[in-house]
């Protein structure tokens, strides 16, 4: 078989026609499209790497203000419970103050009331021995024993010292009244003429005197001379105890 040049000339033109129409009309649209695909492709891996780059911040960012509220949250739990114990020690004070303060309280209403208790048995104490004296002092009362009372009372007037003796000389010059003489039972004539001599030595003046009786007395004599009271009668020796006694036990109790 020969050759035929032409043939394989036109068939070489053929092609580079081919190759030209396809590189003109088919290979730079795929090209350019392949170029435009790469560049959309790797615009979308740049803004995938953006948005990674972005996620990766925000997860730092996250990851920093966890790690900032959970120290927060652990300053503000410490700080609960500082508050909390601080609130608790006050209030187990206060408690302890009112423990204290009802503890003497009650210590102090119940020393008042053994003290009222202890006051008011030594009352009966002392109202009991009283009426105790007074019965048998009753049952002792007599005649003869306010025959003893005056005599004693005599002696007693003259032993009265000259200061008191003055004073009662200037108050009865002042009052210028009788003098009172009360006795339990009726004074004999010899009775009363000495205690007029004794008042007169006392008075250095004689006095009239108002002679009464008064059983209530049970045995004695009470003398008034003006603001003056003298007297020796059980009555008023019974009041003077009991009065005694109650000052002794205010004074030991205060």
């Amino acid at each position: 078989m020969e050759l035929d040049w032409t043939t394989f000339a036109l068939e070489i033109v053929n092609f580079l026609v081919l190759v030209w129409i396809l590189k003109r009309l088919l290979y730079r649209p795929i090209l350019k499209v392949i170029a435009e695909r790469k560049a959309e492709i790797q615009k979308t891996v740049s803004d995938a790497e953006t948005l990674r780059n972005e996620a990766r911040a925000l997860r730092e960012q996250y990851e920093n203000r966890l790690v900032e509220w959970n120290r927060n949250k652990e300053t503000v739990r410490n700080r609960m419970v500082e508050e909390v114990q601080a609130e608790k020690v006050r209030l187990l004070a206060e408690l302890r103050t009112s423990l204290e303060q009802e503890r003497d309280k009650a210590g102090a209403l119940e020393e008042r009331r053994l003290a009222d208790l202890t006051r008011q048995a030594e009352d009966a104490a002392i109202a009991q021995a009283g009426q105790f004296a007074a019965r048998l002092l009753a049952r002792l009362a007599s005649a003869e024993l306010e025959a003893n009372l005056v005599e004693l009372l005599l002696e007693d007037l003259g032993r009265i010292s000259d200061d008191r003796r003055q004073a009662i000389r200037t108050a009865c010059a002042k009052a210028d009244v009788p003098a009172v003489v009360t006795s339990a039972y009726l004074l004999s004539q010899s009775q009363r003429q000495s205690l007029l001599e004794a008042l007169r030595s006392l008075l250095g003046q004689s006095i009239s005197c108002e002679w009464r009786e008064d059983q209530s007395l049970l045995a004695g004599i009470r003398l008034s001379l003006g603001p003056w009271m003298l007297g020796v009668n059980l009555q008023d020796e019974l009041k003077a105890f009991s009065e005694m006694t109650q000052s002794s036990r205010a004074t030991h109790a205060s």
